[in-house]
């Protein structure tokens, strides 16, 4: 899964940074900025509520139920949690919507790409020998970064042509 989601035209993106730069459009560059950040919210607000809302389910108990979690952390929330956005106008421009590992716990490092793909295989209450799937509905990401992709596509191409007139 490729947990990150860029929405650039780096051909652009970089033309119109040297044109500011050259302007000296200071305000206009933190606008620019401000607004593609706007665009790619709602696509970070969605993976975090689908990730929220994300129904996992058990391959099913053939022994008696176990008892409440040894985990206080919730896994859906943490995920969740740790989604941001990132907005580039130099070196290589466009804004990334991504997971931030640094944020999440080291055991739940993979547990996003692997939920991404319908199976999540882990030990059971961490004993290594006796281990069980989890699954979940695939691709979580994917389905909701290609419903947003039109949408911020525009939205950033209709940023870069107002800065283009205002820089004219």
């Amino acid at each position: 899964m490729t947990q990150d989601v860029r929405i650039l035209n780096t051909g652009s993106l970089l033309e119109l940074q040297r044109r500011l730069r050259a302007a000296g459009g200071e305000n206009i560059r933190s606008s620019m900025q401000r607004r593609i950040r706007r665009a790619a919210e709602p696509l970070r607000d969605d993976l975090q509520d689908t990730m929220r809302g994300l129904g996992i389910r058990s391959q099913g108990r053939r022994t008696r139920p176990g008892g409440p979690s040894m985990n206080s952390r919730p896994l859906r929330a943490t995920i969740a949690d740790a989604i941001r956005i990132s907005v580039r106008t130099s070196g290589n421009p466009g804004a990334t919507v991504w997971i931030d590992k640094g944020r999440m716990p080291p055991d739940f490092k993979n547990i996003p790409s692997q939920l991404n793909s319908g199976r999540l295989r882990h030990p059971v209450f961490g004993n290594k020998r006796r281990w069980v799937n989890q699954y979940a509905s695939p691709p979580w990401w994917d389905q909701t970064v290609r419903s947003h992709r039109p949408r911020m596509e525009s939205e950033v191409a209709r940023v870069l042509d107002d800065v283009r007139r205002r820089l004219a």
